[in-house]
Formats: C-alpha cells, structure tokens, sequence
C-alpha cells in the first residue's frame, strides 16, 4: 500500500494528458443542464448532470463544475493526501449548491452528479521513484507506482477507460437500478428498460453533505479516459460506444478526440437525444 508522506512533494510529469469536449442538449429537452469543464493548470476534467429543473439543473451543474476546479486549483501549497484535496473540492460545491438553493427559493431542491479526473503524478522529494525502467518498460506504470490519475464521482454520470482495445466501465452508477441490480432484484435488461433508472441515491448539493467515490489508477500511455452524463449510455451501448472510440488512432491528437466527441453526440442523438448528452476524453501520452 503507498503511503502519503508529510514532506514536500514535486510534480513526476510521467505523462501527459490531451482533451477535447462537447455538450448537446439532445433532441427533447428545451435546455441544456450539463456542464463540463477542463483546467489544464492543474490537469483537473469535470462532468455534471444539473438536476432540479431547467433553471435550477443547469445553475447546480455550472456552480459544481466552477467550484470544483477552483478548489484544485494549483496554490503551492504541498497536500500529503490526494483523496483529501478531492474531497474537499467536492464538498465546497455541495455547499456552493447547497447554500444557493436555501437563498433563492425557485432553485429549492437542485443538485447535480459529478464525475471528475485529476491528473497528480507526485512523489516524495530526495526519493527515487522506484527501480530504473529499461527502454522497453520505462512509459508504463507499474503496480507498486502509487496512482496518479484519481477518478471521483457522485450519481450517475460516468467514466469508461479504453485500454488495448478494451472498454471498461471504472464507476459505479449512485442509483436506484444500480442497487436492484447488485441486489439480484432485476436483470441487466429491466434494468436498462425500468422507468426508475433516473432516480439517483447521491447528488451534489441536495443535502449538507455528500460522499463522493474516490479512486486512484495507474495510467498508461494509450489510455483513453471518457468522462460521460447518462445522456450517452441511456442511448448507446456499451458496444455502440467501444466502436466510435476504437476509431480514435493510438497516438490522438486534439482534433481526433474533437472528432471522437461529436460522433458520440451525434450517435446518441440519431438513438432519439431523450437527455443532456455530454461527452468529455482525455488521452494519456508519454511526456
């Protein structure tokens, strides 16, 4: 297990990281209550899914994603815990919601998934990382290597992980249907077909405080992260999505993860674009 030290750190640019976004109000919605976000200062990437209304979806979804990256961002102060940096950017924007909507009584009850990267490859300083890496090995991460990709999320918007090839699904949806399934109380197809399957148990900003789900991974170069509100998976398939990524090349630039963006939009939209849809990818290249 790594352990985090209480001394100075400084940044081990492993990798690098490349995004691209975009957000749809679909084909059924008057409005857009997404919201989605990158700071490249401090590799931090964001997804919300607003809900509570028109207005007070899309106010909990921009006041989530601003706060959350303003609470990352970098200060030269040294953090001896990454979970707990994470956590506290997410309860200052459960707060932020929270607050707002006790202020203005027609946003009473808004609150938003979140789903959220943050790229914080450290290591103790005067430390040697580990042993030397051969000219074959020395790009990819190792299972001794403390993580440096942390994936937060709260609800129901969710993050993929394309590796080699292969599509995985790396949250958990916060939901109703998610705990019926755990539970053997319904199948993986009632599932996707339950009217219930839009009642989420966690959200940003509908209670004092929130739990968020916080992980660390390894990144290899070639990984392919997409960050996604259920307006994506409620149309296409996991298949559906494996298919348009596997047409992004190996080594992306900007433009193909632009490219990426708009054809699962696109594809979502021509499935009938019933939500929000909003998708947002990030590549992992060697520095």
């Amino acid at each position: 297990m790594y352990r985090f030290l209480r001394i100075d750190f400084f940044r081990l640019a492993a990798n690098k990281l490349i995004y691209a976004m975009l957000s749809d109000k679909g084909r059924v919605r008057r409005a857009n209550e997404d919201a989605c976000a990158a700071s490249p200062a401090s590799d931090a990437y964001v997804v919300c899914d607003g809900m509570g209304g028109a207005a007070g979806g899309e106010v909990a979804s921009h006041l989530a994603v601003e706060t959350f990256l303003a609470h990352l961002a970098p200060n030269g102060t040294p953090h001896t815990r990454i979970q707990s940096r994470i956590d506290a950017a997410v309860q200052a924007a459960n707060q932020a919601i929270f607050q707002q909507a006790r202020q203005t009584p027609q946003l009473t009850g808004m609150g938003t998934t979140l789903v959220g990267l943050l790229h914080a490859p450290i290591v103790a300083k005067g430390e040697e990382p580990g042993p030397k890496r051969s000219a074959r090995n020395h790009t990819n991460a190792r299972a001794t290597d403390p993580p440096t990709l942390w994936l937060v999320h709260v609800g129901d918007s969710r993050c993929y992980l394309k590796r080699r090839g292969n599509l995985k699904l790396l949250t958990r949806d916060h939901s109703l249907v998610e705990e019926q399934l755990r539970a053997g109380q319904i199948t993986a197809q009632q599932a996707a077909e339950s009217p219930m399957r839009n009642l989420i148990t966690r959200a940003v900003g509908s209670q004092t405080t929130v739990e968020p789900e916080i992980h660390g991974h390894r990144p290899h170069p070639g990984d392919l992260y997409l960050l996604a509100s259920d307006g994506l998976n409620r149309e296409l398939t996991d298949e559906a999505i494996a298919g348009i990524l596997s047409e992004i090349p190996q080594n992306p630039k900007k433009s193909d993860l632009h490219v990426a963006c708009k054809a699962l939009v696109d594809a979502a939209n021509q499935k009938g674009g019933g939500d929000n849809i909003t998708v947002l990818l990030v590549a992992v290249h060697p520095a």
